[in-house]
């Protein structure tokens, strides 16, 4: 062998021992790392969830919600109000998308107009892509603090109204068309064809209610919310106007069992299997999340919660709009280079027990992983504020287990769904 090609097998034995190919454990390890890059949450947390039309915020506006958080905020972080850029807010039914009054509701907070603010809606992931949007105005280098935030009033703004009438063009397209078949209808369709049983639906939404049950009585949602204070209810039996203070989820029951759930009518077809106890509650509710870089985090003293990873968008067609996470979730995992034994705690949005059932059993997922204090079943699902809920919920969840990586993920009316990947600190 020429001296040349002595030197040639040398170096292919340097490269091949110093560049070891990434394993599952090489990639956790480097997600868990901290950089100064890094996209942190100093602060998160929500209102109580409250039914829709019948709870204690039903007489509550939407933007009036997003007050009481960005001040709740702006208290747990003790950071000044002028050092917030932007915010953006998911929300999916408010006429004008609420562009005006959340922009109204900033300054009504104590935020400083030379904080801008935008309304986004992406139906059921709003809440999420609000996050996402200002972790990369962060990350890019347009801002260096911002808020992401969701909010519903579904008391006050959900029905016929928030869906526009489709031209003729967009029913004249079969793909297109479908976009407007309601969710409980389509969702309906999808458990009969994929064979999700009403029984096996009535045993994963009894579960999320005993679980969320004994989360409630045991106070593992005190973390995550913020009490209001002096909110304006209008006593449905007396028409009195009281001023009351609102500190938990009220659509959360006990004693829900499969048994009880089998009882109730179907709500889109005589043989159907979905029914109000099996899909998620329609409900009032806020949630916000300050996030900024981990360097900017260490200069001001904040104290950081946990870090934003990836996320993935995806679309599917608008008949499976309930298979969502089913394809996003592999899709930010691959992003990170993680698998789903990585994920420690998932918290996937119930829009119905059908397809978080199907998904959760297609991906894989732990039981003892998915959801661990209930989901939206059990304490409801404000359309744009959900995906920033997820946050407050994983990471306090995350803590209260000792455990690190979390992923949170939606199907999204359309045809659509999202994830991202989570690290508490």
């Amino acid at each position: 062998m020429s001296k040349a090609q002595q030197r040639l097998t040398q170096i292919s034995s340097h490269l091949s021992n110093t560049a070891p190919v990434p394993t599952e454990s090489s990639s956790r390890s480097s997600i868990l790392n901290p950089s100064p890059d890094d996209i942190v949450v100093t602060a998160c947390l929500r209102t109580p969830f409250t039914r829709g039309g019948k709870g204690l915020l039903k007489d509550t506006a939407a933007a009036d919600l997003l007050v009481y958080t960005f001040k709740s905020l702006l208290s747990r972080s003790k950071l000044s109000p002028s050092l917030i850029e932007d915010i953006a807010v998911g929300s999916v039914l408010p006429p004008g998308g609420g562009a005006t009054e959340f922009r109204a509701a900033a300054l009504a907070a104590g935020i400083p107009e030379t904080a801008a603010v935008k309304s986004l809606n992406r139906q059921c992931s709003s809440g999420l892509q609000a996050c996402v949007d200002i972790a990369h105005a962060i990350k890019c280098g347009m801002i260096e603090i911002g808020i992401g935030a969701g909010v519903e009033s579904m008391s006050m703004q959900y029905g016929p109204g928030a869906v526009t009438e489709f031209s003729e063009l967009l029913d004249s397209h079969p793909e297109a068309k479908n976009c407007k078949v309601p969710m409980g209808m389509l969702s309906e369709q999808m458990a009969k064809d994929r064979g999700i049983s009403r029984d096996v639906q009535d045993a994963f939404a009894a579960n999320s209610y005993q679980k969320a049950f004994e989360a409630q009585k045991a106070g593992r949602f005190d973390e995550e919310i913020a009490p209001l204070e002096g909110v304006k209810w209008i006593d449905p039996k007396t028409d009195e106007i009281k001023t009351i203070r609102v500190d938990k989820d009220d659509g959360i029951r006990p004693g829900v069992t499969k048994e009880s759930l089998g009882k109730v009518r179907p709500a889109f077809a005589k043989d159907g299997s979905i029914h109000g106890g099996n899909a998620s509650q329609i409900s009032d509710g806020a949630a916000g999340v300050l996030m900024m870089k981990r360097s900017t985090a260490e200069r001001l003293g904040q104290k950081i919660i946990g870090k934003f990873v990836a996320s993935s968008v995806v679309g599917v067609k608008p008949l499976l709009m309930g298979i969502g996470p089913w394809k996003a979730i592999p899709v930010v995992l691959e992003k990170t280079g993680l698998e789903i034994s990585d994920i420690d705690i998932f918290e996937i949005n119930e829009a119905f027990a059908s397809q978080c059932v199907w998904c959760a059993d297609q991906l894989k997922i732990p039981a003892e992983k998915l959801n661990p204090n209930g989901g939206a079943i059990a304490f409801g699902h404000p359309l744009g504020c959900t995906g920033a809920r997820q946050v407050s919920t994983l990471f306090a969840e995350l803590g209260r287990q000792n455990k690190k990586i979390g992923l949170t993920s939606m199907c999204v009316g359309t045809g659509m769904g999202m994830a991202a990947i989570w690290i508490k600190e």
